[in-house]
């Protein structure tokens, strides 16, 4: 499960007492509850940096709607992929908002349904604020019990999915000018230029404030140096040593950087 509900209100038990209800005994992961209200790029990249850790039939169930209730659509849909000499399928269930970008950009989506049939919801009349309980939930306890797909409602083609754009990325002279995609609870800052792009090189990262050596480790240099090094996500990163990143650079979503080769 990931969602922006928090850890201090009922939301995310309650959706798990649903899908217990469902499918008694079903092991439920919290990936994160703590996505920044509303931050659909913060989902993205949640998401994508998570699914190809979890094993074969694994359904994902992603909350972060700041859409509820309108006409977006809630879908469910899902992937088949190559991962560690094994095809792995694996489902996603949420608002068609584009929080699934990472994963669509990079799976290849088999199947995918718009949920329109009411009888796999907990309720015929849902609440208008709360989807997670009385749509998504629901859905993700019955893929989990083996309802195939085209049961929960019309087939969808995967192409009309929303995609959110991965915030900028371009080559520029000696490297590449990229933007913040998320920031942690560390405080480290993840941009959107590949690690694999700084491998074996001398690098730094420019922003419009501060130029930050490229290091190995968040250790590399003293304490409450702001570093900047491939994390393990496979992203650049900006962090400090023993302390925040985002607080020392001042940088937040969105903000751009610049990583210089041979600096």
């Amino acid at each position: 499960m990931v969602s922006d509900f928090g850890v201090v209100d009922y939301y995310v038990g309650v959706m798990k007492g649903v899908m217990l209800g469902i499918a008694p005994g079903v092991a439920i992961a919290d990936i994160t509850h703590q996505i920044p209200p509303q931050n659909l790029d913060a989902a993205r990249y949640i998401l994508g940096a998570s699914v190809n850790y979890f094993p074969h039939n694994t359904v994902f169930l992603g909350v972060v709607d700041p859409g509820v209730g309108t006409d977006r659509r809630g879908i469910a849909f899902k992937i088949k992929k190559q991962a560690e000499n094994q095809l792995k399928t694996q489902y996603f269930v949420g608002p068609d908002n584009g929080i699934f970008s990472a994963v669509l950009d990079s799976n290849a989506v088999v199947d995918a349904v718009s949920l329109t049939n009411a009888n796999y919801w907990r309720s015929l009349s849902p609440s208008r604020t709360f989807h997670g309980r009385d749509i998504f939930a629901p859905i993700a306890a019955h893929l989990v019990n083996g309802v195939p797909l085209k049961h929960l409602g019309g087939v969808i083609a995967p192409a009309t999915l929303t995609r959110l754009n991965l915030p900028s990325l371009k080559k520029i002279d000696r490297g590449w000018e990229g933007s913040v995609q998320y920031i942690d609870h560390f405080g480290n800052v993840i941009t959107t230029v590949p690690g694999d792009s700084v491998d074996g090189k001398s690098w730094s990262v420019n922003t419009s404030q501060h130029k930050i050596p490229g290091v190995q480790t968040y250790g590399a240099m003293e304490p409450r140096t702001v570093v900047a090094l491939v994390g393990s996500h496979g992203w650049v990163e900006i962090a400090q040593n023993q302390g925040s990143g985002a607080i020392a650079t001042g940088l937040t979503y969105g903000d751009f950087v610049q990583v210089v080769i041979g600096s």
